[in-house]
């Protein structure tokens, strides 16, 4: 079998007070970070003991993983292991560095995001400077508001041209064409973010080779859809993977609808699907361009879920 995960556990804790994020500054208590170490390292036991499949991880935590040791030792551990595709996690790049020098750069991969306002341009970009010189693969994007359209142009000018830098659409916040084209000249793939996608209906990788883990190992096609499909460790959920259409209105969150197979968004992230890296990016040499299928070229019918 060959299967994406993403990883959700209990962690809702974040070192940032991002005024659009509701676990802003949350801290989690001593008991909770026991629980979400405990779900963790069985999650990661049981990945370590799935040989027979080939298995790609993305850590999606509600809260900052990489400032807890475990989520490091989870991420170093993962990377060594012959059957595991590719692990990464989604992080704000507030922590140190220096463990990665013990992964394997060839399998792991951090999708960093730059919040203006929770640290200095110069740290954040000095972070970004160590994972280029450590070889380790990397996106780095913002949200698009347009308080942080200058210090995201700004870090694009300083970024090396082989990293893709991504902007996710504000939630709840309608562009104007002229809005839509400053951000898109920032990340071509911007339209694909601009607006929710209609998804009822049509058929999505999720369900079949993208799966959604809790820390209870419950199983659920993805973060968003709430039926469950079985437990991870006792094996129930296998019997439930097969092709599925999605069942919500729309999905207006690039971890979900990367997985729509009425975008092309599998051959525009070819390799890089979970670190949220196009094709021919991070390999060294900046791309040439990045060819950006229309979005709007597909009508997408709205259907009852």
């Amino acid at each position: 079998m060959d299967l994406t995960i993403l990883y959700r556990g209990p962690l809702a804790s974040c070192d940032y007070d991002c005024p659009y994020c509701p676990f802003a500054k949350r801290r989690d208590s001593r008991a909770q970070l026991t629980a979400d170490r405990e779900a963790l390292e069985r999650f990661t036991g049981w990945a370590a003991a799935q040989t027979g499949d080939r298995l790609s991880v993305l850590f999606t935590p509600w809260g900052e993983g990489l400032v807890r040791s475990w989520y490091r030792r989870a991420l170093t551990d993962l990377s060594h292991l012959p059957h595991i595709g590719r692990v990464t996690i989604q992080t704000n790049l507030s922590g140190r560095t220096d463990w990665l020098d013990d992964t394997d750069p060839e399998r792991i991969a951090l999708w960093c995001t730059y919040h203006p306002g929770q640290t200095p341009y110069a740290r954040f970009l000095g972070k970004c400077r160590e994972l280029s010189a450590k070889g380790i693969r990397y996106s780095v994007g913002v949200v698009g508001f347009d308080e942080h359209l200058e210090e995201a142009r700004r870090l694009r000018a300083a970024l090396p041209g082989e990293v893709y830098l991504w902007v996710n659409a504000a939630e709840g916040h309608t562009y104007t064409d002229e809005e839509a084209a400053r951000w898109t000249e920032l990340d071509p793939l911007f339209p694909y973010s601009r607006d929710p996608h209609r998804s009822a209906g049509l058929p999505c990788r999720t369900g079949e080779s993208v799966i959604s883990v809790d820390g209870d190992g419950t199983v659920r096609r993805c973060h968003f859809v709430k039926a469950e499909l079985g437990n991870l460790y006792d094996g129930s959920y296998r019997r439930a993977l097969g092709p599925r259409a999605c069942p919500l209105a729309v999905c207006d969150c690039h971890i979900g609808y990367v997985h729509l197979e009425s975008l092309p968004l599998y051959d525009v992230f070819a390799g890089g699907v979970l670190e949220r890296i196009p094709a021919g990016y991070g390999t060294g040499t900046p791309p040439d361009g990045l060819v950006v299928p229309n979005p709007s070229r597909r009508a997408l019918p709205l259907l009852e879920p």
